[in-house]
């Protein structure tokens, strides 16, 4: 039996490589959240392929949604509007999330949401039981993004830096392939560099103007010296590469976020999750480590404070690969 409810969102994310749907209401609750993650897909590669994801999602976006309305005690008939991530991401990835939300909307003559996968990120702080309400300053690092922003209120937000090259996620997930771990890269680095000494190395943190990121010279750094070592020597010196190489992107981040000297800090994006970062930013509101890597909760949050399309105009959107 279903318990009816007003102002129910249904969230669908597919940006990249998780599956996930979710059930949020307009009072910030989220009522069911489901997450099908592709790691063990596409560890074998080292990294997210593509054509891979879009082939899985399309085998999982119907159940990952059953699952959702199942665990949310709730049915289509109770739902008030869809909401679905737009971009960016990859683009097959994103093409099969927006049809599976226009095909469920048009089918209730529901309105869409058309969501920005960075807003729902930074919307990921706005959920009960604890929602952090702007103005603050958002570290958004992720897989694909890296950025300082300003949050003015729930619709604006100015960017005040972002990085030059990877993203702070992606450092991670090939520094940890340089180093022979598993996918992802920044979970297993995590769990490493707690077992060596981040000043065993040294490694490079960029210095570059304003208040922008740059990682790739510290990619570099890792590669030359895991050149430099026999693989006997690399496997006993894995765990102290793994702490000083986290410990500089931490200190990147970190340094970035006190040069503003904003008193309220908010973190979010998969590399919230990071041990070291968390411990670094103590008085910083985090995203909960279930909102901190792609998920859809996230996503119906941020429509919360999107103008909807009505029906059925919503059926001539595109998805955007790019920011």
């Amino acid at each position: 039996m279903t318990v009816p409810v007003t102002g129910l969102i249904l969230g669908i994310e597919t940006s990249c490589d998780e599956t996930a749907a979710a059930l949020v209401t307009d009072a910030g609750e989220i009522r069911s959240s489901v997450v099908a993650s592709q790691a063990e897909l596409h560890a074998r590669f080292g990294g997210v392929v593509p054509e891979v994801a879009s082939r899985r999602h399309l085998e999982l976006v119907t159940p990952v949604i059953r699952e959702a309305l199942t665990a949310g005690n709730a049915t289509l008939a109770d739902v008030d509007r869809v909401a679905v991530t737009q971009g960016p991401g990859l683009i097959g990835a994103l093409l099969v999330g927006l049809a599976a939300a226009k095909a469920v909307a048009w089918s209730r003559r529901l309105p869409l949401v058309p969501v920005d996968h960075l807003d729902g990120h930074v919307a990921s702080l706005y959920l009960q039981p604890e929602p952090l309400e702007p103005p603050f300053l958002c570290l958004l690092a992720s897989g694909g993004h890296t950025m300082l922003l300003d949050v003015c209120s729930h619709t604006q937000r100015e960017l005040l830096g972002s990085t030059l090259d990877d993203a702070a996620g992606e450092a991670f997930d090939k520094g940890a392939r340089l180093l022979g771990l598993g996918y992802p890269g920044g979970r297993e680095i995590d769990r490493l560099a707690g077992e060596g000494d981040p000043n065993a190395c040294d490694f490079p943190v960029a210095r570059v103007p304003g208040l922008d990121f740059s990682f790739s010279g510290l990619k570099t750094s890792l590669l030359y010296k895991v050149r430099k070592l026999a693989p006997a020597e690399l496997e006993a010196r894995r765990a102290d590469l793994a702490a000083g190489y986290q410990r500089a992107i931490v200190r990147a981040l970190v340094e970035r976020v006190r040069a503003t000297g904003a008193e309220r800090i908010a973190v979010v994006g998969g590399v919230a999750a990071n041990s070291e970062l968390r411990a670094a930013l103590p008085e910083a509101t985090l995203a909960p480590l279930p909102l901190c890597t792609d998920n859809a909760a996230m996503i119906a949050s941020a429509a919360r404070y999107t103008d909807p399309v009505p029906y059925p105009e919503y059926l001539s959107l595109d998805a955007r690969a790019t920011a």
